[in-house]
C-alpha cells in the first residue's frame, strides 16, 4: 500500500506542474494529509515568506493537524513541487492575530 501512495505522489506532482503553486497546494493537500484529515483544513494561501496559511475545523482538528505540521509541510512541497517554509493554522471562529500555531 505504501509503495501505491509513493506513486500516486510522484505521479500527481508531475500532473500539477503547469498549474499555479495554490492550485497546487490544493490538489496535493488530501494526498499529503489523508482525506480524513485534509476534510477539517481549509487552504487559505500561500504568503511571501513560503508560510501556507490553512483554516481548521476546532480546537481538537488544531491538535492533530499541530501534531504533523512538520511532515505535513514537507510532505505538501514535495507532492506539489513548491516550497512551503511553515504552516500556520488558524482555528475556525477565532481572530487570528497573527502570532502562534506557525511551525517556526
Amino acid at each position: 500500500m505504501e509503495g501505491m501512495r509513493d506513486m500516486l505522489r510522484g505521479s500527481l506532482g508531475r500532473s500539477l506542474r503547469s498549474l499555479p503553486e495554490e492550485d497546487r497546494l490544493a490538489a496535493a493537500w488530501p494526498v499529503a494529509c489523508g482525506s480524513a484529515l485534509a476534510g477539517h483544513g481549509e487552504l487559505l494561501g500561500l504568503d511571501e515568506e513560503r508560510v501556507l496559511h490553512v483554516r481548521v475545523d476546532g480546537a481538537a482538528w488544531m491538535q492533530q493537524f499541530v501534531h504533523v505540521r512538520s511532515a505535513l509541510a514537507n510532505d505538501l512541497g514535495r507532492i506539489a513541487g513548491v516550497q512551503v517554509s511553515a504552516i500556520h493554522f488558524i482555528e475556525a471562529g477565532t481572530r487570528d492575530k497573527g502570532q502562534g500555531n506557525r511551525d517556526e
